[in-house]
């Protein structure tokens, strides 16, 4: 989710970023869904009024979260289900 909205304060959104959502994060790629409405949230209180995001653009954004938090469930799944499979056939799980 790399995508710029114009209109909203970089300064407030490097703030959101840098500030904790309850949890402890070290890189970008460990950001969770609590995160990402902690940086939605801030988006939006700091637009301008006068020039709200575009609709398209915010569908956007959230179609990409989703997609994003899908896969990751995916991946989850896929790995309980390769570490079974390994179970049953006594051979460790391939990395």
């Amino acid at each position: 989710m790399t995508t710029a909205v114009s209109g909203t304060s970089s300064a407030a959104a490097a703030a959101a970023a840098s500030s904790t959502t309850g949890s402890t994060h070290k890189t970008w790629d460990t950001m969770g869904a609590g995160d990402f409405l902690k940086l939605l949230t801030t988006q939006l209180n700091n637009q301008d009024p006068t020039a709200p995001v575009d609709n398209a653009q915010m569908v956007a954004q959230l179609a990409q979260f989703s997609a994003l938090s899908n896969t990751a469930a995916t991946n989850t799944t896929l790995k309980t289900i390769s570490d079974q499979i390994a179970k049953l056939g006594g051979t460790a799980p391939s990395a």
